[in-house]
Order: structure tokens, then C-alpha cells, then sequence
């Protein structure tokens, strides 16, 4: 269920808010999809599909919050990859992995971002790595900017994907 962001309040919780606006956005995209329909691509030039994008929103939710904020090692599944062998192994993996454990796995990534605010509650609060382009810290108000824009583009992707496989369209 998508909540509205709200219209005044404390910066960090308005950020946080219009994240969580967007990662509903997505999973709403995704819901009553059966794996066939997560996994079918809507043009023939590309392979993005539904399933690849909750698998890829959810590797990118525990890389910037997790891994580059906080500097932790990554979870399972992502722990495994041998990402220099398989850059696209969130994408590739995500037809054979089940619909419900893409949903959840995404669920759960961003229920641990959340914690990572939550937890932080400075977005003045410098990351524990740095920029490959600046080679400076970023602070995690630019982590939550970066995860809006991530989410929302996607999120744009998953509309035209569902239409394309349903006509569903609309938020």
C-alpha cells in the first residue's frame, strides 16, 4: 500500500517518505505477476523485465545503505556473486528465482535501509566510503536523494514493462 508523502515535516522524514512512496510504486507494479509475466521482457531488444528490477532495486538498496554508508559486507545472496565474472547477475538470475522470494527479498532490503536512517538519523552523516568520482564521502541525505531517483526511474520502467505484459496501467 502506498502512503502519500507527507507536505511538510522534518527533511529526513520527508525524504524517507517519498522513497518508501516509490518502492510501493514498484512492488505495486510487481503484485498478482506470476513468474512467467516477472520474467517476460516487453521488447525484444531488451532483456529488463519486472523480476530483474525488484532483484536489481534490492541489490542497490543494500549497496548504498549497507555496504557504501555503513562500509558492512553484503548479505546473502549478494555475498556470493562473483560480480567481475557476472556484472548482471541480479538481472540474469532473477527468471529462475521465485516471484514471492524477489518480492520479499526486496521487502526485506528495504525494510534494512530503513533501519540504516532510522538508526543514523543525521543526514549530515558522512559515508564510510567515497566517491569513485570525487574520492570524497557522501553524506547519507545524497544516499536517500540517489535511492529516490533510482527507485523512480525504475519504477517508470515497471510501468511500461506491466502495461506491456497486462495493460495494467496507471500508479
Amino acid at each position: 500500500m502506498r502512503t502519500d508523502p507527507p507536505e511538510n515535516g522534518p527533511e529526513a522524514d520527508q525524504l524517507a517518505a517519498f522513497l518508501d512512496f516509490q518502492r510501493a510504486t514498484v512492488l505495486l507494479k510487481c503484485e498478482g505477476m506470476s513468474p512467467e509475466q516477472l520474467a517476460r521482457a516487453a521488447v525484444a531488444s531488451s532483456e529488463l523485465t519486472l523480476g530483474g528490477l525488484l532483484n536489481h532495486l534490492a541489490l542497490v538498496e543494500d549497496w548504498w545503505f549497507r555496504v557504501q554508508f555503513l562500509g558492512e559486507e553484503h548479505v546473502p545472496p549478494w555475498a556470493e556473486v562473483d560480480w567481475d565474472a557476472d556484472p548482471d547477475w541480479e538481472f540474469r538470475t532473477a527468471a529462475t528465482t521465485d516471484a514471492d522470494e524477489l518480492r520479499e527479498r526486496y521487502r526485506a532490503a528495504c525494510e534494512r535501509s530503513r533501519a540504516v536512517v532510522r538508526a543514523t538519523g543525521d543526514l549530515d552523516r558522512l559515508s564510510v566510503a567515497v566517491s569513485r568520482h570525487t574520492g570524497e564521502p557522501f553524506d547519507l541525505r545524497w544516499v536517500l536523494l540517489h535511492m529516490i531517483e533510482e527507485t523512480a526511474r525504475h519504477a517508470g520502467h515497471a510501468d511500461l514493462l506491466r502495461e506491456a505484459i497486462d495493460g495494467m496501467v496507471g500508479e
